[in-house]
């Protein structure tokens, strides 16, 4: 992990701004609002229907939400998204394509200000596949083998919204998770990193293959 290891790094199973509630409330509790919400993932989908999701779990758990609408990397070096991310405490990363979410960060002064968030002693928190984005290597989903992440945490793979993987592919990632351990992570599961401490922990049902 990259910077002076700071900051809470939160990565979800599945389920965002709907299945994450309690955790969630845990994670924002004695931070400062807004939370910041960067659907990048999902900018070939439909990210305002995650926008307006994440504004009604903002109002459920009493915090703003700031939508940060980088879809592409060439956005991600726009300064108006960078300044908005260097003034958070919070941001969530979601949508459901992990290879688009590495493409349109990785290398940019909008990852630069993501990490510069945790080094501040912020959350940053990703949900399914953008949860997957965040390791090194990553998860890929089109047929369960490894890749290059973006490298939040290295030596680790997320195997995100695992219920809906199909069993080759399940199988396939287990067998390939002799490079790195392989979490499997299911909607309304997490695993929680406070990098001042170094330690996980881990939320509901996490199943875990390979050396952890």
């Amino acid at each position: 992990m990259a910077g002076n290891q700071l900051g809470t790094v939160a990565l979800f199973g599945g389920g965002p701004f709907v299945g994450n509630d309690e955790i969630d409330r845990l994670l924002i509790r004695g931070r400062t609002a807004p939370v910041g919400v960067l659907p990048t993932a999902d900018a070939f989908e439909q990210p305002q229907l995650l926008v307006a999701s994440a504004e009604q779990w903002g109002a459920r758990l009493g915090v703003e939400v700031v939508p940060i609408m980088s879809m592409t990397r060439a956005q991600s070096s726009d300064s108006s998204f960078v300044s908005v991310v260097d003034s958070l405490e919070m941001l969530w990363l979601v949508g459901d394509s992990p290879i688009h979410l590495r493409t349109a960060l990785k290398d940019t002064l909008l990852w630069e200000s993501i990490l510069g968030l945790l080094d501040r002693g912020g959350l940053v928190a990703a949900v399914g596949a953008s949860a997957a984005a965040m390791c090194d290597p990553m998860t890929d989903p089109r047929g369960g083998a490894f890749t290059f992440g973006l490298g939040l945490v290295e030596g680790l793979a997320i195997l995100a919204e695992s219920e809906k993987w199909a069993t080759e592919q399940l199988q396939r990632a287990q067998h390939l998770s002799v490079e790195a351990p392989l979490i499997e992570l299911p909607t309304g599961a997490a695993i929680v990193l406070d990098r001042s401490q170094g330690e996980w922990e881990r939320f509901g049902d996490v199943t875990v293959h390979g050396d952890w």
